[in-house]
């Protein structure tokens, strides 16, 4: 009896997306199914090297094309791995991924008009749900299909319209039977010419062969070679295009591929793609690396994880080795020695090559960097190994020129007497530039980079330097701005209104003792009355106000207030003091502007009743005046 359930409500939203905005390329659909079936019979190849009973009877695995003017049916069938019962239903009925719902957002919105549809294209390859491109050329789609080791099959049937059905089937062989019932308009996929062009274009390297059945006979249409066992002068750069797209599921273009055989004392073929797009889901935990290892052309498996460093889980394509052992498992892999040299060796050879790319193409490598910098900045603290490559490859915005920096470019600009390089980090640029912190910093002409990745808090620390250079947060004790010579056109400060402060930053440390750490007088204010900073040993106010967003417990460090002695209103109240004016209404006074600095730093007050009540007496008195 067959079953009727409904699709996730994402998968409906897609396949409405898919069916009715995805007009660009539908041909596409027939290279996600082939290589969906491609995948599978890796799969049951793979499978047989552990349980020989599960091999293909002939050990000859192929996908079949078959075209039926007749019932104006496409037919693509495989002899791979299978789908079970609950297989079916997780696999074609649900995205079981987080960030589902963002994804089909971005997608519906992307969709909408014009270039759009392209990009929305691409997203669905991102997210790896090729098999729904079937309804951009079928109004209903059944599978049928028979798991390795089980007897049962399986049929599912959609019209993807918001529900599917799967109930029991009939099927002598393992593998898997798609048929897609095509609509109006849609007869070019029925054409034998119109199917080899596309399948000549699109899968000519599926390491398997692909036939077409037509007019009583079998036509093998594409090479059916491992593509990256060819010579690479053979290659063209629409092979290499084609096959990221392949490997991938993705339709953008590579941005950088690498094809190399390693030699020597370990032998490994290596053909990787950098994307030019950035995966939707690239920052989540859960996101795994897009390189396949195979053992001598036999595909082992999509997930090993220590084949590449997450800060590397952009990167896409294969890696083919000579010497690992062809039975071995994903288990055995982790404390394999073969496979940390190729890892390193992977590593080594990305690195390199990105390397080159930022020196022969600096522009064309800034787009990388806008698009992964941030990725490729978590190895900092997580390969020591590879830190000093990684910070020269690493680029930065600045408040000393427009657009990106490196770290050597940014020491040839540094200050007579800079000893630092100096950093703030935030949310977002336009923050941060506004800070008061950088306030002495501007006047003197030092340099202060930018850093809004989350990540920035964290490797900071952990490298310390670059060359003989210490990296020092400007929202820090000692900056040591004093010893910096910011040129003639400098401003110096006013020692004698320093001075005259004393008196104020004497009461204000009296006043707010519980609440703050200390009160200083400041050579980083030119501008605002005062600002908020971290001791030189405590934790950065940015990465305490991320971990608290995170639900991260820490204790909550008191900061030091730093008043600036030369701004009017700080004089003001020099001025008050000098007179006599001790009492209610300088204690208002420092107090909000405490809370001032706390605004400014983005942070929550702790008693928003208090700064209203204590702004409108200080309102009060002024009219009052």
């Amino acid at each position: 009896m067959a079953e009727t359930k409904n699709f996730q409500a994402e998968v409906s939203r897609l396949l409405d997306i898919v069916a009715h905005s995805l007009y660009s390329d539908k041909k596409v659909f027939l290279r996600e199914l082939i290589s969906n079936a491609s995948d599978a019979c890796d799969r049951r190849r793979y499978a047989a090297l552990a349980d020989s009973s599960l091999s293909a009877p002939d050990g000859r695995y192929q996908v079949t094309i078959t075209p039926d003017a007749a019932t104006r049916t496409l037919v693509i069938e495989d002899n791979g791995i299978g789908m079970s019962h609950d297989e079916l239903i997780d696999n074609l009925g649900t995205i079981a991924r987080s960030g589902t719902a963002a994804f089909v957002q971005n997608l519906a919105a992307e969709s909408k008009v014009g270039e759009g549809k392209a990009q929305a294209s691409s997203l669905i390859g991102q997210f790896g749900v090729g098999f729904y491109s079937s309804f951009m050329v079928a109004e209903k789609v059944v599978v049928v299909s028979r798991k390795a080791g089980e007897s049962q099959a399986w049929a599912w049937e959609s019209d993807g319209k918001g529900s599917f059905t799967v109930a029991e089937a009939q099927r002598e062989e393992i593998g898997t039977t798609i048929t897609l019932y095509l609509r109006d308009g849609e007869d070019d996929y029925l054409l034998a010419p119109r199917l080899s062009h596309i399948v000549k274009t699109y899968a000519d390297h599926i390491t398997l062969p692909v036939i077409l059945k037509h007019d009583g006979k079998e036509e093998t249409l594409n090479v059916g070679s491992a593509l990256w066992t060819r010579p690479k002068s053979e290659l063209t750069a629409e092979q290499y295009k084609e096959f990221y797209r392949t490997v991938g599921h993705g339709f953008d273009d590579p941005w950088m591929t690498l094809h190399w055989k390693a030699e020597g004392v370990l032998e490994y073929t290596g053909l990787l793609f950098v994307p030019t797009m950035k995966p939707f889901d690239l920052f989540d935990p859960a996101r795994k690396h897009g390189v396949r290892l195979y053992v001598r052309r036999i595909f082992v498996t999509d997930d090993c994880a220590d084949l590449l460093p997450p800060y590397l889980r952009f990167l896409k394509g294969v890696v083919d080795s000579e010497d690992l052992p062809l039975n071995i498992s994903r288990e055995t892999l982790q404390a394999n020695p073969m496979l940390s040299k190729i890892r390193q060796g992977l590593v080594k050879r990305v690195l390199s090559e990105l390397g080159k790319k930022s020196a022969e193409a600096p522009e064309d490598y800034l787009k990388f960097w806008d698009v992964f910098g941030a990725v490729l900045k978590e190895g900092l603290y997580e390969d020591r190994d590879q830190q000093v490559t990684l910070l020269g490859l690493a680029r930065f915005r600045s408040t000393g020129i427009d657009g990106w920096t490196s770290l050597e470019d940014y020491v040839s600009r540094m200050k007579p007497g800079q000893k630092h390089i100096y950093t703030i980090t935030g949310d977002n640029p336009d923050f941060i530039t506004r800070s008061p912190q950088l306030e002495g910093f501007r006047a003197k002409g030092v340099e202060v980079l930018l850093l809004t990745d989350p990540v920035d808090e964290f490797w900071l620390p952990m490298v310390g330097k670059f060359k003989d250079f210490e990296f020092k947060s400007v929202t820090r004790g000692g900056a040591d701005l004093g010893e910096i010579d910011g040129g003639k056109d400098e401003k110096k400060p006013d020692e004698a209104k320093a001075s005259s402060a004393d008196s104020l930053v004497a009461l204000f440390k009296v006043t707010l003792a519980d609440a703050i750490k200390d009160v200083r007088p400041s050579i980083r204010l030119t501008d605002s009355a005062v600002c908020l900073i971290a001791d030189e040993g405590d934790m950065d106010m940015h990465l305490q106000k991320l971990l608290r967003q995170h639900n991260r417990s820490t204790e909550e460090a008191k900061r030091i207030l730093e008043i600036n002695p030369n701004h009017p209103l700080i004089q003001r109240l020099v001025e008050r003091l000098s007179a006599g004016g001790h009492g209610p209404a300088l204690e208002d006074a420092a107090w909000l502007l405490l809370d001032q600095a706390r605004i400014v730093e983005g942070e929550n007050l702790p008693d928003p009743a208090a700064f209203a009540r204590r702004l409108a007496s200080c309102l009060q008195r002024g009219l009052a005046a």
